[in-house]
């Protein structure tokens, strides 16, 4: 049975309908398979998956515009394989937006880009838990809009010690006249995002990221590391990853559910909440959008044209 659905910005997509052809506006989109179970042990569906995306979708969809994105498929779930694609397939729908980057291999992808519900929900549909956007927008897609760190606790590091680190490195930050936000990563880290003033190369962003990572990690040697290699990174302490700063690279976005297994969503937090300290799974797909409800777009600054750091003068 296909249920047709007519929405344009908000949607209730039916509870029992195995496939639904959903009307978007002028768009319509195929949602399929949507009784297949993601979660086994909390009974989520794919359904709900793309019902929750539906529901964020009127703050989701400002910080995904205009940006090339990676797609991570789990076209079975959170426990089977996954495949990461670059190239939009084929076919496609005629109205998707496309971000045509020249890589180093001198292959020119063309990236999907999720521009309204349409595109989000057909996104979603491909088994894309997670979405992982660029950092710069599609017309220069050289100079970033955010300097970022990602930090990432080593084996022995629990999330209180996260949670220190995001203070350690919000200091550090705001030393610079930098205003930092923070979210989860809807797992075990933490993302910490500073708007800038579009201008520096990505190398440059990255640079200057590399070099504060580092000054950190002698500054706190008992609680920080900047080593990238696995191998040498000590027991115990948390990197402060710099390296998602380079180019082509892409960290799982604002609202972005996560293919763990309770569900996590990379939520924004104010920082008086990391002062108090709060676990990694308090955020989930199932009560996210009563908290956007509540609080609405914490990260809602990230999106202005106003009030964004010029790195470039202190580079």
């Amino acid at each position: 049975m296909t249920a047709v659905v007519r929405g344009s910005t908000s949607v209730r997509l039916p509870a029992r309908a195995p496939e639904v052809a959903l009307r978007v506006g002028r768009r319509t989109v195929t949602l399929t398979n949507l009784r297949k179970v993601f979660w086994p042990e909390l009974g989520i569906t794919k359904r709900d998956l793309l019902q929750y995306y539906a529901d964020v979708a009127a703050v989701l969809l400002p910080h995904l515009r205009d940006r090339a994105i990676v797609m991570k498929r789990y076209p079975n779930g959170i426990y089977e394989k996954f495949f990461f694609m670059k190239r939009t397939p084929s076919p496609s729908p005629e109205w998707l937006d496309t971000c045509a980057i020249m890589h180093r291999s001198k292959s020119l992808i063309a990236f999907p880009m999720v521009q309204d519900l349409a595109s989000l929900l057909w996104l979603v549909n491909l088994g894309c838990i997670d979405l992982n956007p660029w950092y710069s927008r599609c017309d220069d897609i050289d100079r970033p809009d955010y300097l970022h760190f990602d930090l990432d606790p080593a084996e022995g590091a629990g999330f209180p010690r996260v949670l220190e680190t995001a203070l350690i490195v919000r200091e550090a930050l705001v030393a610079h006249g930098m205003e930092p936000l923070v979210k989860t990563s809807g797992s075990t880290g933490v993302h910490i995002y500073v708007g800038i003033r579009r201008g520096p190369l990505q190398k440059e962003v990255w640079r200057f990221a590399k070099q504060l990572a580092w000054s950190l990690a002698r500054k706190h040697p008992g609680v920080i590391t900047a080593e990238y290699l696995i191998a040498k990174r000590p027991r115990g302490r948390v990197l402060v990853d710099y390296n998602q700063n380079a180019w082509g690279k892409t960290l799982a976005s604002i609202y972005s559910v996560r293919p763990n297994p309770f569900a996590g969503v990379s939520t924004p937090v104010t920082w008086a909440e990391v002062e108090h300290g709060f676990g990694p799974e308090e955020f989930t797909l199932r009560n996210v959008p009563g908290r956007i409800r509540r609080r609405g777009d914490l990260w809602k600054p990230l999106l202005s044209a106003r009030g964004r750091f010029p790195l470039e003068e202190i580079l």
